[in-house]
């Protein structure tokens, strides 16, 4: 009912989502999968109000995953206070049965910490994460184009070479031109290491 209110009115989309992902896991009405659904809800929420463009992955998990400890601070300092409030007892199934009402615990939570830290995330997904990713998808498209222009290579190749490069700092290893490249020249693998580092590692430009 609250994520149907709100989602008809003009409510903040972030605030929204925070209000509805934090409630969900306080709440934690499952036996398992809690966690999976309460990080599914900031995605679902935020999609459902417009704040992401359609089809856009909009990767606030990731950067909530950066400050991992900030993000289990967050779920304790309200979580961990009610423990004490709350009467339960073990089950055959090792989960918890809870014994008395507590509702009341949960009905009009104050989710201002939440909400600070869950907009912190987003404008750093917002302001960082996604620039960083756009500005590595057009390298990486610089340097496919490079690699297939320069090599007669399939797709699936290129992009393991490109994923080998990346893996190592912009250069091939041994084992990698022994097995998986062994079919490149010297002078080939210095120029696709060479073209990584100007592309990467220099002041690439769009037409390189």
């Amino acid at each position: 009912e609250t994520s149907q209110l709100l989602g008809q009115s003009e409510y903040n989309p972030v605030l929204m989502a925070a209000l509805i992902a934090f409630g969900f896991v306080f709440i934690h009405p499952f036996e398992d999968g809690n966690g999976r659904i309460h990080r599914y809800l900031f995605h679902h929420v935020l999609a459902e109000k417009g704040f992401v463009p359609k089809g856009l992955v909009f990767p606030v998990s990731a950067v909530i995953l950066d400050r991992i400890n900030d993000y289990r601070q967050i779920l304790e300092w309200y979580s961990k206070p009610r423990l004490d409030l709350i009467e339960w007892r073990p089950t055959d199934k090792n989960n918890v049965e809870v014994l008395n009402e507590t509702i009341n615990l949960y009905r009009y939570f104050d989710a201002t910490r939440q909400a600070e830290f869950f907009f912190e995330c987003v404008d750093v997904t917002v302001n960082k994460t996604l620039p960083e990713e756009v500005d590595y998808l057009a390298k990486h498209d610089l340097l496919n184009d490079f690699i297939k222009s320069y090599i007669d290579m399939p797709d699936k190749s290129v992009a393991l070479l490109i994923r080998f490069l990346n893996q190592n700092n912009g250069t091939l290893s041994k084992r990698v031109l022994d097995k998986e490249f062994s079919q490149l020249t010297n002078t080939e693998v210095k120029a696709i290491e060479h073209k990584y580092d100007d592309v990467f590692h220099g002041d690439a430009k769009s037409d390189l």
